[in-house]
C-alpha cells in the first residue's frame, strides 16, 4: 500500500473525515505530510504562531495549557485518528496550548489552506470539524466539572481508568495493561499536583493493583479502579 493509500484510508476511519468520497480523500492525502516526534518532543507551544493541523497516526501527543498560577492543565489527549490543531484553520492566531508527544509518534501534517478549500466545496465537512470541537469542549468541561467534585484519589484513578481503555481499544489485554506515561503526566491528566499523584499511586502499588516503574506503569486489574473513583 502506497504512502497516499495508507494516509486516504486513516482519513477515511476518522469521526471529520469519514464521509468524504474516495477522490476528495485522495485530494487530503495527496498534500499530507508525514511527520513523526520522539517521547517528550514538542509539537507546538502555546503562543506560537501556526498553521497547521495534525492527524494522528499511532502514539499519543497531550495538549495542555498554562495556568497563570504556574500549575500545567492537561486539555486532551490524542491517540490514533486524533485530530488537534485545527483551530488554526479558523483564525490565524497564536496557538492556544501545547502539544508534546507523550509517546514515540507518528501523524500527517495538513495545512490550513489546504483544508479550507476543500471546506469551500464540502459544506458538510466544516459542520464535522465544528461538531468535533463542540465534543472536545464538551469532554474537557465534563473532565473539568468531575475533578471540582472528585477527591485526588477519584481523579488518579478515573486517569487511570480512561488511559487503560485508550489501550485496550488499541489491543491491549484485560488484564496486566501497561500504560507509558510518568507519574507527572499522569498527575496533569487528574488536575493534580505529581505529591498528590504519587502519594496515591503509591496506595495503588502497595493494594497490588498497579506496578509502578520509570516513565511507565502497569494496570493489573482494571476492574479494581471504579472502588476508588468517588
Amino acid at each position: 500500500m502506497s504512502t497516499g493509500e495508507e494516509t486516504a484510508r486513516l482519513l477515511a476511519d476518522t469521526e471529520v473525515f469519514g464521509g468524504l468520497e474516495a477522490r476528495e480523500l485522495q485530494e487530503v492525502a495527496m498534500v499530507a505530510v508525514p511527520r513523526s516526534w520522539d517521547r517528550g518532543e514538542i509539537v507546538f507551544r502555546e503562543g506560537d504562531t501556526g498553521d497547521t493541523c495534525y492527524l494522528v497516526r499511532d502514539g499519543a501527543v497531550l495538549l495542555t495549557r498554562e495556568h497563570q498560577d504556574g500549575r500545567v492543565m492537561a486539555v486532551a489527549e490524542f491517540r490514533s485518528g486524533g485530530l488537534f490543531g485545527e483551530l488554526a484553520m479558523f483564525r490565524g492566531e497564536t496557538r492556544s496550548a501545547t502539544a508534546e508527544a507523550i509517546e514515540p509518534t507518528t501523524a500527517v501534517a495538513l495545512l490550513a489552506g489546504d483544508l479550507q478549500r476543500l471546506v469551500r466545496r464540502n459544506p458538510d465537512l466544516s459542520l464535522k470539524l465544528l461538531a468535533a470541537l463542540a465534543e472536545r469542549v464538551s469532554r474537557t468541561t465534563e473532565r473539568l466539572l468531575q475533578q471540582s467534585f472528585q477527591t485526588v484519589a477519584g481523579r488518579v484513578a478515573g486517569t487511570l481508568l480512561a488511559q487503560t481503555k485508550a489501550r485496550q481499544a488499541e489491543g491491549a489485554p484485560d488484564s496486566d495493561v501497561l500504560i507509558v506515561a510518568t507519574q507527572a503526566e499522569i498527575a496533569q491528566l487528574a488536575g493534580t499536583s505529581r505529591e498528590s499523584a504519587s502519594r496515591f499511586l503509591a496506595i495503588l502499588e502497595r493494594a497490588g493493583l498497579v506496578t509502578l516503574g520509570r516513565g511507565k506503569l502497569t494496570v493489573h486489574e482494571p476492574g479494581r479502579l471504579p472502588n476508588y473513583i468517588h
